[in-house]
């Protein structure tokens, strides 16, 4: 009714006509809406309480969710938190909101990236900066500049992966996760260039930060920092430089995400630990079973787009050297995303 909406709040009245009118029953917007028309005020505590709880249950969806599936929901998050930030506040709930914002920002730009929609993910990473810079967060920023280091890295610029990461670590709490995964991302970096020496250096970092780390509560948020995230970078990372140490690392972690004996099934990672087993075993010639590894990934129908040119590596490998399963490998890719190309070099 309108008469329990606070006179003070006449556009959040426009916004909630309009979402009526157009017939929008989202529950969960309906909630939050309440909450805050219940407080008799424009924002107030328990609504911020409830969109920070939502930024959590978002980033925990991350792994197990399509990103265009996602993108929607988090989309929707933030045309809220946008409404509310035009509405009378506290210093406390402003400041709040501008970090549930960068979050959610940091996320939608993440799953852009993850469906190749650079132009877009470029304009949320650069509005999340923006967010921490004014809520002096600098975890937030971090995570900025190590999701930028991630899309670079997937485009062949590793020279600039290798700036960004370092750079996020500059910035990073020293206690945070987005400082160890900035870590782990110079590694990747590094091994990229071919630089054994600096490669290790930062996986033995990676090793020292993580080692009095305890399993989180809910391992599969994407910015918390998990343990046992650590093996699978290692396994990457060593199966880029041409180690033959990454296979059995990768052996071991795609059987722990298998079994599910780090916590809940998270199929995206494991469908990510079969490409870096089969760009393990091409580097100990098995070209067989990387080809089986990557026919698997890219017919799971969880592959994302920022992880189709691994595929097409293994594939571009598995045609030179002319095994049986070539042909089918070249068809699976070409039907997952076109003609097969060359990672980057």
């Amino acid at each position: 009714m309108e008469d329990d909406v606070p006179v003070s709040a006449p556009r959040l009245q426009t916004e909630r006509r309009s979402r009526c009118a157009a017939g929008d029953t989202d529950d969960e917007f309906d909630a939050l809406d309440l909450a805050r028309r219940a407080e008799a005020s424009d924002v107030g505590r328990e609504t911020v309480g409830r969109l920070e709880a939502a930024v959590d249950e978002l980033a925990v969806a991350y792994p197990g969710t399509p990103p265009g599936v996602l993108l929607t929901r988090v989309g929707r998050h933030l045309g809220y938190v946008s409404t509310l930030l035009d509405a009378r506040k506290t210093l406390d709930e402003h400041r709040r909101l501008l970090v549930v914002g960068g979050w959610l920002s940091l996320l939608a730009a993440t799953c852009h990236i993850d469906l190749h929609q650079f132009p877009a993910g470029h304009a949320r990473l650069r509005t999340a900066s923006h967010l921490a810079r004014h809520a002096d967060h600098p975890e937030i920023a971090a995570w900025c500049l190590e999701t930028q280091a991630w899309q670079v890295l997937t485009v062949g610029d590793y020279r600039r992966a290798l700036e960004l990461s370092q750079g996020a670590q500059r910035i990073a709490p020293k206690t945070g996760s987005a400082y160890i995964q900035a870590t782990a991302q110079e590694g990747r970096a590094w091994a990229r260039l071919g630089a054994a020496r600096e490669t290790r250096d930062a996986l033995d970092r990676v090793a020292r930060l993580v080692a009095p780390l305890p399993t989180p509560d809910r391992p599969e948020h994407h910015y918390r920092y998990d343990p046992a995230k650590s093996d699978a970078y290692t396994a990457t990372t060593l199966s880029w430089l041409g180690d033959p140490a990454a296979e059995p690392y990768a052996r071991g972690v795609l059987d722990r995400l298998e079994s599910a004996t780090d916590g809940p099934p998270r199929p995206r990672r494991a469908v990510a630990a079969r490409l870096d087993l089969a760009f393990a075993l091409l580097a100990t010639d098995q070209p067989d079973e990387a080809a089986h590894l990557t026919l698997n990934a890219m017919t799971s129908g969880l592959l994302v787009p920022s992880n189709y040119w691994r595929a097409a590596e293994v594939v571009t490998v598995v045609e030179a050297r002319h095994i049986p399963e070539a042909d089918e490998l070249r068809e699976a890719y070409r039907e997952l995303c076109g003609p097969p190309e060359p990672g980057p070099a």
